[in-house]
C-alpha cells in the first residue's frame, strides 16, 4: 500500500514517514520545505518538493505514484502568528487542503488522514475534552482546522470520501531510533523553548500568564509523544479501509502546568532553567486535556510514552546530538 505524506519533511510528518516505512508501507513525501527539512525525510521514501496548492504538479505526482491513502500534515500551526496573519493560515491550511482533496478525488483516491488540533475546541471548561463536545475555536489557526473538518465531512457525503481526523493536544519528544525531532528556527512550543534555555540558547523561559484559574496560575496542557501520535495515524488506515470515517482526540489524558513542565525539565537536564513572567498571549487558553478513550477503544491505540519526564528526555537527547 502506498501512502502519500504531505508535510512529510516536518516534525510530525517525518516521524510518520519512518513509522510507516518500518511497517512496510510504501511512502511518498510531498513538502514545499517552507518549514520542513529534506534531510529529515528517510531515504527509503520518495520525495517531491511541491506545494499542495500547486494542483498541476500535485496531479503529476498522483498519476505517477498511484496513491492509496493520504496523510495530510502540511499546514501553518503557530497560534500567535495566525492572529497576526490570518489570511496566510486560511490560504495554506484551508485552500491547501481543498487543493489536495480536489487532486485526490480527480485521481479516485478516497482515503485521507487529517492532522487537526485541540484548538478547535477553544477555551472550553470541559475537562477532559471529548470528541462530541462543541467546537468553538478562538484563533484563526483553530478555525482553519475546524473548517477543514467540515469540508471533509461534506466530501464524505458528496463523494464517498473516507477520513480519519486526529485532534492533537501538545505533541512533543523525538524518535529514539532515528535522528529526527522538533527542529524549527523560531520555536513556540513549550518543551523546545525550555530545552533551549537549558542548552544556553535562551536566557529564560517566558511564561505567558500566571493568573489563569489553574493550580499554580499557569496554563495546563496535555503532552503526547510524537511516536505515539503517528502510530495512531497508522492504525487509522485500517478504519479507512473499512470505508468508515471518524474523529479522534490524541493526548495522554494528563494535565501539566507550565511550571510543572519546567520543573520536570530541570530534573531531566540538570540545569536551573530561569523563568520570566509575561502577559497572556491572544488565542491561548487556560487548560486543555484530552479524553482519548475513543481512539483506544476503536483503534486499539495505546500510548507508550506516558511519563512526561521520559517525553522530555527523548527531546533532550535529540537536541544534545544535533550535528548541524
Amino acid at each position: 500500500m502506498k501512502v502519500l505524506v504531505s508535510g512529510g519533511a516536518g516534525y510530525i510528518g517525518s516521524h510518520a514517514v519512518v513509522q510507516l516505512l518500518d511497517k512496510q508501507y510504501d511512502v511518498v513525501v510531498v513538502d514545499n520545505l517552507s518549514t520542513g527539512h529534506q534531510w529529515a525525510v528517510d531515504k527509503r521514501a520518495s520525495f517531491y518538493q511541491c506545494d499542495i496548492r500547486n494542483k498541476k504538479d500535485l496531479d503529476k505526482i498522483f498519476k505517477k505514484e498511484k496513491i492509496d491513502v493520504v496523510m495530510q500534515f502540511a499546514a501553518d500551526i503557530v497560534v500567535a502568528d495566525s492572529e497576526e496573519n490570518p489570511l496566510k493560515y486560511y490560504d495554506n491550511n484551508v485552500y491547501g487542503t481543498i487543493s489536495l482533496l480536489q487532486t485526490m478525488l480527480e485521481n479516485n483516491v478516497k482515503n485521507i488522514i487529517f492532522s487537526s488540533t485541540a484548538a478547535v475546541y477553544g477555551n472550553t471548561e470541559k475537562v477532559p475534552v471529548e470528541e462530541k463536545d462543541p467546537l468553538d475555536p478562538i484563533s484563526p489557526y483553530g478555525a482553519t482546522k475546524a473548517f477543514v473538518e467540515r469540508i471533509l465531512d461534506d466530501c464524505r457525503k458528496a463523494h464517498g470520501l473516507n477520513y480519519c481526523v486526529f485532534r492533537y493536544f501538545n505533541v512533543a519528544g523525538a524518535h529514539e531510533k532515528y535522528p529526527i525531532g522538533q527542529n524549527v528556527k523560531k520555536n513556540t512550543a513549550l518543551i523546545p523553548i525550555i530545552l533551549e534555555v537549558a542548552s544556553g540558547e535562551r536566557d529564560f523561559v517566558g511564561i505567558f500568564g500566571n493568573d489563569y484559574d489553574t493550580k499554580d496560575g499557569t496554563g495546563i496542557r496535555d503532552f503526547i509523544h510524537v511516536v505515539d501520535l503517528v502510530d495512531a495515524h497508522i492504525l487509522g488506515i485500517n478504519k479507512l479501509l473499512k470505508n468508515e470515517s471518524a474523529i479522534y482526540n490524541l493526548g495522554n489524558g494528563q494535565g501539566f502546568s507550565v511550571l510543572e513542565m519546567i520543573e520536570a525539565a530541570r530534573k531531566v537536564t540538570g540545569h536551573p532553567i530561569p523563568t520570566k513572567i509575561s502577559p497572556r498571549r491572544d488565542g491561548d487558553i487556560a487548560c486543555s486535556i484530552a479524553s482519548s478513550e475513543k481512539a483506544k477503544t476503536e483503534l486499539g491505540w495505546m500510548p507508550v510514552y506516558t511519563d512526561v519526564e521520559k517525553i522530555i528526555e527523548t527531546a533532550w537527547k535529540y537536541k544534545r546530538n544535533l550535528k548541524f
